[in-house]
């Protein structure tokens, strides 16, 4: 951990100490709860993804449950297809495990949607979860140093220069949807894409929505690696003729807990 990242996690501590860096914190995560998008960060501009703005975008997923219940295969696909992309290191123990995308059971995905007798799929089979790129997002507001953002498109990027480590933005996320680099991650990655950064000790990461690839007019390496089955489409939520505006207007939809007001972008076909 660098000289710069150090000093300020003294200052942070100290001023926890004191009473006062809990405070800040609570009330930046406070402030805005349960409101429209605002603008939160430095890439954030007056044209911001806002949900029916007209000209806008704003990136969002669906997720088939049902079709990663019937084919595994399919959920391994779209983790090694996003890990490897992203130089994801696989650490031999679980504690230091960094998760981009990973499949869970409905109830550690779905927690505020208890079912005393769940039905033999959704308690044996797994479904994928990633960040979920909310339209509202803790994680900006609460970085104290705007190493987490909001691109105009909706999608919540990462400047991994700019973490000094604070894990902030972990406490911050009600989703669990970020990893935390105890260890020197490089050592531990089996084939280096040299296309994509790696990352180094005492840095935040999580899924960016494959913004890289986005931007050049591709798809995620998730949605390419599952294309066939359609078990993951990704689009525009802000274009009525999109196909993933379609798949929603067809099909019951749920996402994780909605009710926090975080706006997720993620849906789930159930």
């Amino acid at each position: 951990m660098d000289t710069n990242r150090r000093n300020f996690l003294k200052v942070a501590g100290l001023s926890t100490l004191a009473g006062l860096g809990g405070t800040a914190v609570v009330d930046r995560l406070v402030a805005g709860a349960g409101m429209a998008q605002a603008n939160t960060g430095e890439n954030q501009g007056a044209a911001g993804a806002v949900p029916g703005k007209p000209g806008a975008i704003r990136y969002g997923m669906i997720i088939d449950i049902k079709k990663f219940y019937q084919d595994p295969g399919l959920g391994e696909k779209a983790v090694h297809a996003c890990h490897q992309f992203h130089n994801v290191p696989n650490f031999p123990e679980k504690r230091d495990e960094i998760k981009w995308i990973w499949m869970t059971k409905f109830e550690n995905a779905f927690p505020e949607r208890p079912n005393l007798y769940p039905d033999e799929e959704s308690a044996s089979k797994k479904l994928p979860i990633l960040c979920n790129h909310c339209d509202n997002p803790p994680c900006v507001r609460a970085c104290p140093t705007k190493a987490t953002f909001r691109y105009d498109d909706g999608i919540i990027g990462m400047d991994y220069h700019r973490c000094i480590g604070c894990r902030f933005c972990m406490a911050a996320c009600p989703y669990g949807s970020r990893s935390f680099n105890w260890r020197d991650p490089r050592p531990f990655i089996a084939h280096i894409n040299h296309d994509y950064p790696t990352r180094t000790r005492g840095v935040v990461e999580k899924c960016n929505f494959c913004v890289e690839l986005v931007q050049a007019g591709k798809m995620p390496a998730c949605v390419e690696a599952v294309a066939d089955s359609k078990a993951l489409v990704f689009g525009n939520l802000n274009d009525p003729n999109s196909e993933i505006r379609k798949i929603l207007k067809e099909n019951h939809t749920i996402q994780r807990n909605p009710s926090l007001g975080t706006l997720p972008s993620v849906f789930y076909i159930v």
